[in-house]
């Protein structure tokens, strides 16, 4: 700025050493103030809309930078949902026995058997999902319908129903009661 100001005292000095005539040399003195101050004028403007300017945009960065963090706050949410507790997942099941809807927290695949809030039996969990496990005639809720097949390998009558071990438990219960 000393540089700026130092220049305008420079013209200023030649304007004056070099007009003869007083009243050239205030008039042209006069009008090249005037025409400093317009000058000053809009540089004054253009600084304060460039600060205007800036003061929009650091607004809107703040904006967006809330936005981020709240957007940052919902991912890190659902990465913690996703992946909370790696060994520890939460699943819905159905009870086989009594139709029991449930949610339990089962830790890993280690767990093979989970019981039944409602009617206490152990409800084996299948791993293999989608997998089809050929039936080794242990037809307890098999879905393969292979009791005649398993009754002729044993000797039965294929009219004799093989039942699961908790049905052929209570048969016999009841049959002894009688």
């Amino acid at each position: 700025m000393s540089e700026l100001s130092n220049r305008y005292q420079q013209i200023m000095k030649d304007l004056q050493a070099n007009i003869k005539d007083e009243k050239d040399k205030e008039f042209v003195i006069s009008k090249f103030q005037e025409l400093s101050m317009m000058f000053m004028d809009v540089i004054d403007r253009l600084t304060y809309l460039t600060d205007l300017r800036i003061k929009e945009v650091e607004e809107q960065q703040k904006e967006i930078d809330d936005r981020m963090t709240k957007i940052q706050k919902a991912v890190d949410g659902i990465e913690s949902d996703i992946y909370e507790d790696e060994e520890s997942y939460e699943f819905e099941i159905v009870c086989p026995y009594c139709n029991n809807e449930f949610t339990t927290n089962i830790s890993s695949e280690v767990n093979t058997e989970v019981e039944c809030p409602e009617c206490h039996n152990m409800i084996e969990l299948d791993w293999n999902g989608d997998e089809e496990e050929e039936c080794a005639h242990n037809c307890c809720g098999c879905e393969h319908d292979c009791s005649a097949e398993l009754a002729e390998e044993l000797g039965i009558e294929p009219e004799t129903q093989i039942m699961p071990k908790e049905e052929q438990n209570e048969e016999n219960n009841n049959e002894e009661d009688m």
